[in-house]
């Protein structure tokens, strides 16, 4: 039996000054202003979205120049609430990037409907019974096409 201390074990009121200067200057912390990964990647979020309502707003217009917009409703409402949902989720991004501190009522209802993405939701389930709406009349036209003339 040994008497001698197995060198893996470190007994935990020792302290080195090489932990002393790492716990009083700080060195490995981050404060809590420094942007993360988060930060950026809502930034390329924010970039996304902004070229999507470019791209919506884009075929919108091609629609209408063209006079397709009556011919292809469906097609026609599915940009329109494409493009409104990359128009709230840009400015959701915006305001949520800007770290505003929020207070009183205005606040509150900017809070409610805007970081809370309430109105993006609103037209992501309106998009998703619009795509459910065009596959369903694709279908009758080439199954039932009888029922398409």
């Amino acid at each position: 039996m040994s008497t001698e201390q197995d060198s893996t074990f470190d007994d935990p009121t020792e302290t080195t000054p090489a932990a002393v200067a790492h716990q009083t200057t700080g060195i490995g912390m981050t404060s809590s202003s420094s942007r993360g990964t988060e930060y950026y990647f809502k930034c390329i979020f924010l970039l996304i979205t902004v070229l999507g309502a470019a791209a919506n707003g884009l075929v919108l217009y091609a629609m209408v120049a063209a006079k397709q917009h009556r011919k292809h409703v469906l097609i026609f409402n599915q940009n329109a609430l494409d493009l409104v949902n990359c128009l709230f989720l840009s400015v959701s991004l915006s305001v949520e990037l800007s770290n505003k501190y929020l207070s009183g009522t205005s606040g509150y209802w900017l809070c409610l409907i805007l970081l809370n993405n309430l109105v993006s939701f609103a037209g992501l389930y309106g998009s998703l019974i619009n795509l459910a709406a065009i596959s369903i009349e694709r279908y009758l036209k080439i199954v039932h096409h009888v029922w398409a003339k």
